[in-house]
């Protein structure tokens, strides 16, 4: 049997974590395919083993329309199929507990139509990030949403997650880095046009360097490292790795 290519095992999985939004119409769908397929993040988590197959208890914040779960139920289902995973790629977690948080109720609707059927079946909290109570978990995941708050609520959000995380949980944090002026401009005008266009009024936004961000999640108690994850886009977006600090 001859090993199956990554592209090949991602186009897979684009297409099944796609195809449960068509249920919630075309504009779910559509938006489904083509962040799923053209934002480097979803592919770049697996790709790197940064989910982690112990990390079962999964806490999304600012889910959206619930595409990380839809994800993780496709990388579940490819995974399960003998000769489909690519063997370079780490193992993916199985029977998720997860637990989306979004502010947007036609969001948490949309997600509810396309992937509530899922088994174990997901849980949507319509609910403010800053005041959601957070489940112990493994993996905490907050993707472009932080900078919605002002950076003292950043940083409560951030202290709220570090308390929920158990030990050997991780936080994936994606951020813009506003140091890079020009490509952090950008990536906000188009957040601002997509809010738009997802029904939403545009809100203000605060941004950090990349360092301030490194340095918020140290003082926190975070063993933290960046990678740079807007490749073939023209932002200044970074994907911040952070785990919990083991006890000395």
């Amino acid at each position: 049997m001859n090993p199956v290519s990554t592209d090949a095992a991602w186009r897979q999985i684009h297409e099944h974590a796609s195809a449960p939004y068509r249920k919630a119409g075309k504009f779910a769908w559509h938006f489904a395919r083509g962040k799923l397929g053209r934002d480097p993040v979803f592919r770049g988590l697996v790709e790197r083993g940064l989910i982690g197959a112990h990390r079962r208890r999964v806490v999304d914040i600012g889910c959206g329309q619930g595409l990380f779960a839809s994800l993780l139920s496709a990388l579940g289902t490819l995974q399960s199929r003998p000769g489909a995973w690519p063997a370079t790629w780490s193992a993916a977690p199985a029977a998720i507990c997860y637990t989306g948080i979004e502010l947007m109720p036609k969001d948490v609707a949309r997600a509810q139509a396309s992937i509530g059927h899922l088994q174990p079946a997901p849980e949507f909290v319509c609910a403010d990030m800053c005041r959601a109570a957070l489940p112990p978990s493994d993996l905490v995941v907050i993707l472009d949403v932080l900078h919605y708050v002002d950076l003292d609520a950043q940083e409560g959000v951030l202290r709220r997650v570090r308390d929920a995380l158990q030990p050997g949980g991780r936080l994936l944090l994606r951020v813009g880095d506003a140091a890079s002026r020009r490509g952090f401009a950008i990536s906000q005008w188009v957040d601002r046009t997509v809010t738009r266009i997802r029904g939403h009024r545009a809100s203000p936004t605060w941004g950090r360097p990349l360092d301030d961000w490194m340095l918020l999640l140290e003082r926190l108690g975070f063993k933290v490292h960046s990678i740079p994850m807007s490749a073939g886009t023209p932002f200044a977006n970074v994907l911040l790795v952070a785990d919990i600090k083991e006890a000395e």
